[in-house]
């Protein structure tokens, strides 16, 4: 039984692909078969898993999402990439925006992404979609053929202070296209235990939400190493194994799985 996870978040530079990456690659050790899809224009995913220069690719989600729209015939392995750690990537490039805007006049252009994904189910457990920094069409269409979203927050103000819009959107969906989507859960990046600021936010979001969402256990803290494995196009399991992120990670994968009952 495949699960679909859309991460998402409307703000930027929250955690939010380095969540993606060591979700995936986290399932993918624990004996998963993973596809992760990088449904961002900035192919920040695809740029995380090493891929420097995404716009120079010819066979991305964008070439996919253009076949499924004119009903053209593809493989299953169409366009994926296998990455060293264990999972398939479908990388995402520039040509997405375009695609974004020429897709506002296609039947059922909310449900195009889930027309693949659905194809896709009985070839993984695990599908893994970075949204979009926004809460444009592409990261509608996410959200459209998911199970659940994961929300990555970091432990700052202005990032908590959005996460109602997010919650709302979320609803919208849930509502009018996708009544089985649920949210997985508040996953608290970059938090610096050492300030009190850090603190009190992360209390305020167990405060205000883990009564009626998962507020995960695992926080993943501040860590330069984090952000140094984009540049490495690796995970934190295989870039710094043993530092605390890589540990709050293999944590936050346990949480994930115990919640399937796996």
């Amino acid at each position: 039984m495949c699960k679909v996870i859309s991460v998402s978040n409307q703000k930027g530079g929250v955690g939010k692909t380095v969540s993606c990456v060591n979700l995936g690659i986290g399932l993918a050790r624990s004996g998963k078969k993973v596809l992760l899809i990088d449904a961002d224009p900035q192919g920040s995913l695809t740029i995380s898993l090493g891929y420097d220069e995404p716009d120079k690719m010819e066979n991305t989600l964008a070439t996919i999402l253009m076949k499924v729209i004119n009903d053209e015939e593809f493989a299953q392995n169409a366009c994926l990439i296998r990455h060293n750690e264990g999972v398939d990537l479908l990388p995402g490039n520039i040509e997405l925006s375009g695609l974004e805007i020429s897709i506002n006049g296609v039947i059922s252009r909310e449900t195009i992404l889930k027309q693949y994904v659905d194809r896709m189910r009985e070839f993984y457990d695990y599908i893994i979609i970075d949204c979009m920094p926004s809460l444009g069409l592409l990261t509608i269409n996410a959200l459209a053929c998911a199970d659940s979203v994961l929300i990555p927050v970091q432990a700052a103000y202005l990032p908590v202070k959005g996460l109602q819009q997010l919650i709302k959107t979320i609803g919208r969906v849930k509502r009018q296209l996708n009544p089985e989507l649920e949210i997985e859960g508040i996953l608290l990046t970059m938090v610096d235990n050492r300030t009190n600021y850090a603190k009190d936010i992360v209390k305020q979001v167990h405060e205000v939400y883990s009564e009626s969402i998962k507020v995960f256990d695992a926080e993943i803290p501040l860590s330069v190493r984090a952000a140094e494995t984009s540049e490495e196009g690796s995970s934190l399991y295989q870039y710094d194994p043993k530092g605390k992120a890589a540990v709050a990670y293999s944590d936050f994968i346990k949480e994930v799985l115990m919640k399937e009952g796996e």
